[in-house]
C-alpha cells in the first residue's frame, strides 16, 4: 500500500494483522529505549523495526538498531533516509539512499473520521472549505475521511520536513491542498496532495524549498499518506 505512493528508488516494507504486533528480537539498544513501555508501545515499536531491517536489507545495508532521536525521529544509518509508521494492525517503514532523495516522510491512519474537536486544531480555516467541497464532489458510495486524510498528509509534511530543518513543524504551519483522482469502480481511492509551508522552508542543495507534495491512497481500512523531497 505505502510503496504505490513512492517512487521506484524507495524500499517499502509493511506489515498487517498479527505481522503488524510482533517481529524479530530487538537490539539491546532497543531494548533500553523501552524497558517500561506498555506491552502495545513495545509489540508496535518491534513490529515496525522489524520492516526496516528488512528495507535495509533490500538496499543491501546490514540489518541495526533504529534508535529514536530528537524529537523521537528515527536515526537511520548513515547513507540513508527514511520514515516509519505504525497503527493498531498495521506498520511500515520505507527507506531511499540519500544520493536519490532528500527526505521522505509516511503515514497510514484507521479510515474513520477524526474525534469530535481535533479537526479545528489541526485544519486552517481554508482547509476546512477545501474539505467540505470534496465531501459534497464525491459520491457517498466511495466515500472518504477527508479530515482523517488531511491529518495524515500533515504528519506525513512532518516527518519529511523535521530530518532536513530539525525543527518543529506545527500543523497550522502547512495549508494542504488535496486532490482525488477520479474514481474507478473496484480500485481504492487515490489521490495527491499539496502542501504550501507558511513558514521559512529548508534549504535543499541551495535551494529554499517552500511546497512539499505527496500522494495518498485509501483501501483495506486505513488511509495512508506519503511526501517524498527531491534535491532540487
Amino acid at each position: 500500500m505505502i510503496e504505490e505512493l513512492l517512487p521506484g528508488s524507495v524500499v517499502a516494507v509493511e506489515a498487517h494483522g498479527d505481522d503488524a504486533v510482533g517481529g524479530a528480537p530487538l537490539y539491546p539498544e532497543e531494548e533500553a529505549v523501552i524497558a517500561r513501555a506498555v506491552q502495545k508501545r513495545r509489540r508496535e515499536f518491534t513490529a515496525v523495526r522489524a520492516c526496516a531491517r528488512r528495507a535495509m536489507e533490500k538496499l543491501g545495508v546490514p540489518a541495526q538498531p533504529v534508535l529514536p532521536g530528537e524529537r523521537g525521529a528515527p536515526r537511520w544509518p548513515s547513507g540513508l533516509v527514511g520514515s516509519m509508521t505504525h497503527c493498531d494492525g498495521y506498520c511500515a517503514a520505507a527507506l531511499v539512499r540519500a544520493a536519490d532523495l532528500a527526505s521522505l516522510g509516511i503515514d497510514a491512519e484507521p479510515h474513520d473520521r477524526l474525534p469530535d474537536g481535533v479537526l479545528d486544531s489541526v485544519a486552517l480555516p481554508a482547509e476546512q472549505t477545501r474539505l467540505r467541497g470534496l465531501a459534497a464532489a464525491v459520491p457517498a458510495v466511495s466515500a472518504v475521511h477527508w479530515d482523517r486524510l488531511l491529518f495524515s498528509a500533515k504528519e506525513s509534511v512532518y516527518k519529511a520536513w523535521f530530518p532536513l530543518t530539525g525543527k518543529w513543524l506545527d500543523f497550522l504551519e502547512a495549508d494542504i491542498e488535496i486532490t482525488a483522482a477520479p474514481a474507478t469502480e473496484g480500485a481504492p481511492r487515490s489521490g495527491t496532495f499539496h502542501a504550501e509551508l507558511l513558514v521559512q522552508g529548508p534549504l535543499v542543495n541551495g535551494h529554499r524549498i517552500a511546497v512539499f507534495d505527496g500522494r495518498w491512497t485509501v483501501q483495506r481500512g486505513l488511509v495512508a499518506t506519503a511526501v517524498t523531497v527531491p534535491h532540487s
